[in-house]
């Protein structure tokens, strides 16, 4: 499978970081749209302002979630999303604690604010 990085335009801006777990965790900028539009869950994101959406990504074999980690801000009218990270969570997160962003995640994101 050719991966397809996508390219930043009036409403998305994909941050080098988010790119990077794309391939890593193989998420797809069409899965990724999908879960900002329809998220399972909701949640603060780690970095400053941010918010944490999760969807289930369950198969016959594996019960997973795809997180996403991004910043909205307005433009004139507009919205526009930064993504900031995204990963696969193997398993169910428990609710009601902090997120569950793995570590080379929370290490590169120090490194990044």
């Amino acid at each position: 499978m050719l991966f397809k990085f996508p390219k930043n335009d009036s409403k998305y801006y994909w941050t080098s970081h988010s790119k990077s777990k794309m391939l890593q965790y193989r998420i797809s900028e069409q899965k990724i749209k999908t879960v900002l539009k329809n998220p399972s869950r909701k949640e603060e994101g780690v970095a400053p302002k941010t918010t944490a959406v999760m969807m289930r990504a369950d198969t016959p074999k594996k019960k997973n979630e795809i997180w996403i980690m991004y910043q909205e801000s307005k433009l004139d009218k507009s919205k526009k999303i930064k993504i900031i990270s995204t990963w696969r969570y193997p398993g169910v997160s428990p609710k009601g604690n902090e997120i569950p962003v793995p570590n080379d995640i929370l290490e590169e994101l120090e490194n990044l604010i």
